[in-house]
């Protein structure tokens, strides 16, 4: 009898550039080793910030210069045009998370579709995503009324949700975005697909 593999556990951030161009990889790469992909949204302003105690990349002295230079070089590798820069003011990813959240408890399996309309919206398109009526503008590409979609970004359990869901991150030791987790073992960051990719292929080592 054949078992079934546990999916790769997905994390990312909204406002993450870096989250978003793992987005556009992680399905088909888990696809090419039999895995399924289980995508939890998290908030660095948690992980990094008030846990860490780090500054965000960009205000890091070397490394900023550094991610603004990466982030370029990456979009010309894949061929990517995103109307977004890395140095833009962010948006507070906080309704687009509970947006998701909403969906993982009310219409389970939509919430990875909802992930990468909003990526791609926010990344791509550079539509802030900051207020909950504009992330609820996406429910109706989904099947879900725009009222009913706000009314639940909006609700107490929505932010529940997210609250257990980052705590629930951080206990499994996820500190930035993207961060893969594959039968227990972590890697962290898109630089690291390629490694997930010969980690699965090669049964580890």
């Amino acid at each position: 009898m054949k078992t079934e593999r546990e999916p790769i556990d997905f994390y990312f951030d909204f406002l993450s550039m870096y989250g978003y161009f793992a987005s556009l990889r992680i399905e088909e790469l888990a696809a090419r080793h039999g895995r399924t992909v289980r995508w939890h949204s998290m908030l660095l302003g948690v992980s990094v910030m008030k846990t860490m105690g780090l500054k965000p990349l960009l205000e890091t002295p070397l490394k900023g210069d550094y991610v603004i230079h990466d982030s370029e070089r990456y979009t010309r590798r894949h061929g990517l045009q995103l109307h977004r820069k890395v140095t833009d003011p962010m948006m507070d990813p906080r309704a687009a998370a509970r947006g998701f959240y909403w969906l993982r408890r009310n219409r389970p399996g939509q919430e990875s579709s909802f992930a990468r309309i909003a990526f791609d919206q926010y990344w791509r398109q550079a539509f802030d995503l900051s207020a909950s009526q504009t992330v609820a503008q996406i429910g109706p590409a989904l099947g879900v009324d725009e009222l009913i979609f706000l009314e639940g970004i909006e609700s107490e359990t929505a932010r529940n949700d997210l609250r257990e869901a980052v705590a629930a991150s951080l206990a499994r030791g996820v500190f930035g975005a993207p961060f893969f987790i594959v039968d227990g073992e972590p890697f962290w960051g898109s630089d690291r697909l390629d490694m997930l990719d010969q980690w699965l292929a090669s049964g580890g080592w």
